[in-house]
């Protein structure tokens, strides 16, 4: 059965709460309420799950926003494999980001807990194999400039352009004065208080449980699903045909697609982003970004850093003949001669590969409803 929080001073009152929604020419007012179930629900990666919910409510919550007009669902929707549908996304002031949002899926943390048991997730991000930089440690960002979960997600709350908020301990005492915070807290951490700490691992334990690992492909690999003739053919053309898993691995072991390293695939002769470099300082990493899983591929467009290829169908026909030539060009992707590889894919290849990318596709995931959106309008 769902449940209203309740206020403070009527055990019957609903919470009211007003937030700002960000249009993209003006904010419009409205009201919504909190809908949660009496008993909250279990999250796989997390042994409390009242802090995992609690990180669910802050996650979609716009009061983290300096103005209230936007929270991290803004940038990270579940429709979208928790990706945005825009090159570059808009942060509280209407402001562009930099860089195109990352969908979040498939994170592992080693985050300490203060009274939850917080677990790590199974699947690990890219890791950098130079263990001079940041241990070897997973890396999070599009540069890498960010190891640990716990820390990246407060990262967008507190950029400039992104949520705005400049004190921490302003937001905490901002959230404490709001009704059903009091409540979360108290059931979360058995105490009222709210502090940065908490924050961020509340969210990470709510962001850790978001994992895709029910797609076609999976279910293919514990003999629960067939592919297609095209999904099939699609699969031998990126396995071993293009070679297209010498970066976006296939674990045959859990089906995982995921990111290897950071790599420099010749978007571009000169980047004006230098990606890894503003991180390490090395030329040498000059072009270089993560490369990023291919789980919910199909959901996430548009791709790359910056968000410049709008389909699939585009960003194999920069495999197929549109590598630049880059002193960083990643030597997977230079033919024998030292030239940038031209793959010229055939059509009816390309229309295969989509097939098979598509089988990695986790339905389940972006319509789970322990991660949607907690806050329903009148």
């Amino acid at each position: 059965m769902k449940i209203r929080l309740l206020t403070l001073l009527s055990a019957a009152a609903l919470v009211i709460l007003c937030y700002a929604c960000a249009t993209d020419d003006s904010q419009l007012k409205t009201t919504a309420y909190l809908d949660l179930p009496e008993t909250p629900y279990t999250y796989k990666a997390s042994t409390n799950n009242h802090i995992a919910t609690l990180g669910r409510v802050l996650f979609y919550d716009r009061q983290l926003s300096v103005n209230n007009s936007m929270s991290c669902n803004t940038c990270h929707k579940q429709s979208l494999a928790f990706a945005d549908n825009a090159a570059f996304s808009k942060g509280f002031e209407n402001v562009l980001t930099s860089r195109n949002a990352m969908p979040i899926q498939n994170l592992q943390s080693n985050i300490f807990t203060i009274g939850g048991g917080i677990m790590e997730g199974d699947i690990s991000l890219p890791k950098i194999n130079d263990n001079s930089f940041i241990g070897g440690q997973s890396v999070l960002f599009w540069d890498g400039r960010e190891n640990n979960l716990r820390s990246m997600v407060l990262k967008p709350v507190v950029n400039h352009v992104e949520m705005g908020i400049r004190d921490m301990n302003k937001l905490s005492q901002k959230l404490s004065d709001i009704p059903y915070y009091k409540d979360l807290f108290q059931k979360a951490y058995g105490s009222e208080e709210v502090t940065t700490e908490k924050i961020a691992e509340a969210l990470t334990s709510f962001l850790i449980n978001i994992t895709a690992t029910d797609t076609k492909l999976d279910r293919l690999i514990k003999g629960k699903d067939r592919l297609s003739a095209l999904e099939l053919q699609g699969q031998n053309l990126f396995q071993s045909v293009y070679d297209c898993n010498a970066c976006h691995q296939v674990q045959s072991t859990h089906g995982y697609v995921f990111a290897g390293t950071f790599s420099n695939i010749g978007l571009d002769a000169q980047y004006a982003d230098p990606g890894l470099e503003n991180v390490t300082r090395r030329a040498a990493d000059a072009g270089k970004f993560r490369i990023p899983s291919l789980r919910n591929v199909a959901l996430t467009a548009p791709y790359m850093h910056d968000g410049r290829f709008a389909t699939l169908d585009e960003v194999i026909n920069h495999y197929s003949h549109g590598i630049e030539d880059h002193p960083n060009l990643d030597p997977r992707l230079r033919q024998q001669n030292g030239q940038p590889m031209q793959m010229n894919i055939p059509d009816q290849d390309k229309k295969a590969i989509i097939a098979f990318l598509h089988t990695l596709t986790d339905h389940e995931m972006i319509n789970d409803v322990r991660f949607s959106n907690p806050f329903k309008a009148h």
